[in-house]
Formats: C-alpha cells, structure tokens, sequence
C-alpha cells in the first residue's frame, strides 16, 4: 500500500468525523496525519511498526489505527464512521467546492444523499436559499458534479499499463499457444480511457478479470487475421478513412499500399499524423533515451519531499547529465516559496554541488508564480540570477479564454520567461483546467523565445499532445518535465515522451533533449 493511498483512509476519516461534527482537536489530527504521510518520503509498509513515531504528528492513536491498516487494509475507527453515513453523502465529499461543513448542510438540512440528488437541487437553484451558499457556489458544484460524472468512469494510463502486462502475460501462461494483443485506447497508450481491449487468438479459455477495476473486453480472431484485426482495432476510425486496407495482412502492408509512411500505433488517432508523416518518419520521434537532462523539479526548498542534493544524486544515477531545480516562487506561501534569502542559499548550495558532481551540472531555475495581472512575482534584478524561469499559473485560476490567455502571453512576454508551465493548469480526470486560445499563446511563444512544458506528471500531462503539432508548426521548442517533488517522480517522464509521442514531437523540437551547452545557449539568447 504506497504512501498516499495510506493516507487516503486517514483523510477520509478526518472528513467523516467533522462530518459527524466530532471533536475538532480530534478532526485536525487526522487531517494532519493524512497530510503528512502523503509527503512522507520513504515507504511507510517498510517501516517497523516501532518507528511510525517518525512520522510527523503521528500519535498512540494513530499509530495503532496505522498498524491495523497495514496489517488488515481495515481501519475500524474508519468502518465505524462509514456505517453511520450514507454511500451517496460520502461520494459527495469527493465534490470540489465543498467540504465537510457543507455536505452536513446538504445531508442534514437539504435532505440530499448522493451526487445525483445534489446536481438536481442545483438545476432547481435550491442551495441559494441556505446559510452559505450563494450563485457562485452552486454554480461551482454544479459544474464540479458535471464533470465528475462525465469522468466517473474513466482512468489514467498510468493505471491501465500495469494492468495491461498482467492480462499478456496471464492469458498467455494459461495458453501458451495465444497470441494476444493490446488495442483500443490502450493500445494507442491514451492519456485516460474506460476500457481494456485486446485482440486474442489460438485461446483455449480465457480467464476470469471480473475482479479487475477496468472493464476489459476480448476479441477473438484467427490467427491468420491477428495482425491485420489489432490494427484495425488499434486505431481511431478516422485514421482508417485516409488508408487501403483491402488484401493487406500487417500495419506496414497497409501503409505501403496507401502510400504513406508508416505511422506508429499511439499516433493512429485521425488528428494530424498523415501531415506528419509527410515531413517526418518514426526514426525522429523522441524516445525515453533521447532525454539528456530533467527540468522543472521540487525540493525540500519549497515543497519537495527530498533534498536538492538527493535528487540531483538520483537523478545522476538515473544517466541524466543536467538537473533543472525550479522550486516555487516567493507568492507561493501555502508551497514554502522561496524569499530572496532562500534563493541566495539554495544557489550557494548548488554552486558546492556543481564542483562535486561535475560534469553533472544543477542548473538555477525556479517556477514563476504568474500573478493576475500577469507579471511575475519576483522583480528584475532577482529574476536575473538565475538560469531560467519557468511561469507558471497557480492561483486565481476561474478565468475565461480571453482572461487566460491575456495572463499568459503578459508573462511570456517577459523577458526573463524561458519555459510557460502546465499552460492551462488541468488535472485529468479532477479539473478540467482553465480555458485558454492555444495558438495565441503558442505564436506568443514563438515570438519570444519561450519553450513550452508538457508536464509528464500522468494527472496533467498539459501541453495536451493535440497541441504539439501547432508548436512544431511555428518553431515552438517542448520541454518534457516531470514536476517531480520526489526522486520517484522522475520516472514519470516516461508518460511525457508518451504524450509527446502521440503529438509527433520529434527529438530536434524537445528542449531536454539538447545537449548541456546547447541548452544554455538557448537559455542564453533570451
């Protein structure tokens, strides 16, 4: 059980008891607790019940409701509070815009017990007539129920790729003669999707995944149509209107006879691929290998879990040569942003680690808070000291498409800008972000020099892949990043190069793909 799943039980059960409208003391310790663990940075399962006391704001209490979890996957002080609320009222809590508070408002003096209920009271402008609640937060919970409904259903590829190994390598245990293949969504590697698909052949019988959370369905074919099928099913139907497929038995048969260069399987997507594959060819797309360096990354200098020397050291282990620090800027109070004292230290340490690391090198950057108006939130002088900026929105956020993108191209246009962060600050599946004129914001790019993340963090992944065609198109360079606010998260980058794969980036437009002394001579021309 990984760390934030630990303290999922924990924060459940804080919410439930304030809920309840138990003891406040009690209510924060929870909270607390849930907080703290979700930071923790070593594996809490490894640890010796003995030691849970390390763990900040860990009690007695606690410590044994942390051990039975471990020992059981069972809280029974959490089993308890569940007994007591209703499956709906609990779902509610998951809504954004409301908390605890107000569920016990909407349970207990509205009479409503479930997402469902709740969204039919908003369409019958039924909350504005309680203590607390007015247009703008009905309006809120209307909008946040909508979007979880639509997305109830649905998962992140990161969810789905261990999964997709299991169901090979099951089938083909219990049927050593199969073949099996991913399609669909899946085989396409998208970003998030309902459903498993594979195409199986020679299969005996095949095994029971009901227990499995992602609805998964087979197609059966002979093993003379396998390959033609899966592709078939591999890819988008829009994809298949540009292709011959008659008397073709592979993907490659299929692309020669059309005349197209082949199209690798995340790219089948009918968006802009068979454009691509007039200018460029599989060879060019960037890969996991072609990264050199890492930018965009946390440490205990704001609100990372480890060090800047642990990981720039695990980085280095990794086989990067460069490692980008971007710890939050001083706006971010709630993330320990960095003050202009902070900044002096953390550049003196890394200044002693670059002679000990050396030819590794730290580079000296941090992520801008884009204000409001626009501006960054550090002045000139201090901008100045270091190697790049990333600008990045993370306050403010209800914006419309002209707001946000007015607020975006201000902050690119400052000269100190290097890369525009997480350009419309989405979370898959949780926010859909704010609405932003992409290619305004794109061209503003391209006419300052200013590179453009792809967060490779598997909840944002933004630049969204449908995108980097358009960046490619006016010159705008993509730096992969990972965001990372512990070691382990440097192993997201691989979703990023999955992204960027499906947008067709090629190695030449990434920009953590250059090499040291080009980097910063891009940096440098600013």
């Amino acid at each position: 059980m990984e760390n934030k799943e630990i303290a999922s039980y924990f924060k459940l059960c804080g919410q439930l008891m304030e809920l309840h409208e138990e003891n406040k003391f009690k209510v924060r310790s929870y909270t607390n607790a849930a907080f703290q663990m979700s930071r923790y940075g070593d594996p809490i399962y490894e640890m010796d019940p003995m030691y849970y006391g390390q763990i900040p704001g860990m009690g007695k209490a606690l410590m044994s409701n942390l051990e039975e979890l471990l020992d059981t996957e069972r809280m029974s002080v959490l089993d308890e509070l569940i007994e007591r609320t209703p499956k709906g009222v609990i779902e509610m809590l998951s809504i954004k815009g409301i908390g605890p508070s107000k569920v016990r408002v909407i349970w207990r003096d509205m009479g409503i017990e479930s997402p469902g209920e709740l969204h039919y009271a908003c369409n019958e402008n039924r909350l504005v007539d309680f203590k607390g609640f007015g247009e703008k937060t009905q309006k809120a919970v209307k909008e946040s129920i909508e979007f979880m409904m639509e997305h109830s259903k649905s998962f992140h590829y990161i969810k789905a790729e261990p999964i997709v190994e299991h169901v090979i390598e099951f089938v083909q245990s219990t049927n050593p003669e199969a073949m099996v293949t991913v399609v669909g969504d899946a085989g396409r590697k998208a970003l998030t999707l309902t459903q498993l698909d594979f195409v199986v052949s020679n299969v005996k019988e095949l095994p029971d995944f009901s227990e499995i959370s992602i609805p998964i369905k087979f197609h059966e074919v002979s093993m003379k149509e396998h390959q033609i099928e899966a592709f078939k099913l591999g890819a988008k139907p829009k994809h298949l209107e540009n292709l011959t497929l008659e008397g073709t038995q592979t993907a490659s048969e299929v692309y020669t006879k059309s005349g197209i260069g082949f199209i690798p399987e995340e790219m089948r997507e009918g968006h802009h691929e068979f454009e691509w594959a007039e200018k460029f060819d599989e060879s060019q797309l960037i890969t996991d290998a072609d990264l050199v360096g890492c930018l965009h990354n946390h440490s205990t200098y704001s609100d990372g879990i480890h060090t800047l020397q642990e990981m720039a050291r695990y980085l280095k282990n990794l086989g990067y040569t460069y490692f980008g620090i971007c710890d939050h800027s001083q706006t971010a109070v709630y993330a320990g942003g960095l003050t202009p004292f902070d900044i002096i230290q953390q550049h003196e340490e890394i200044d002693q680690l670059n002679d000990e690391m050396a030819p590794f090198k730290i580079l000296k950057g941090i992520e801008s808070d884009i204000l409001p108006n626009g501006d960054l939130d550090y002045t000139n002088d201090i901008l100045a000291t270091f190697d790049f900026v990333v600008a990045s929105i993370h306050s403010a956020m209800k914006m419309d498409e002209e707001a946000a993108t007015k607020r975006l191209i201000k902050a690119v246009e400052n000269p100190f800008t290097s890369i525009l962060g997480h350009p419309t600050g989405r979370l898959l599946l949780s926010r859909p972000g704010y609405p932003i004129d992409h290619k305004k914001v794109i061209d503003a790019c391209a006419a300052n020099n200013v590179s453009i993340e792809l967060n490779a963090n598997p909840m944002r992944l933004d630049i969204d892949w449908t995108w980097i065609h358009y960046c490619q198109e006016r010159n705008v360079m993509v730096s992969i990043n990972p965001d990372a606010h512990r070691k382990e998260g440097f192993h997201h980058m691989k979703y990023g190069v999955i992204a960027a794969r499906k947008g067709g980036l090629v190695k030449g437009m990434c920009l953590n793909a250059l090499g040291l002394a080009q980097l910063q001579e891009k940096f440098d021309s600013k």
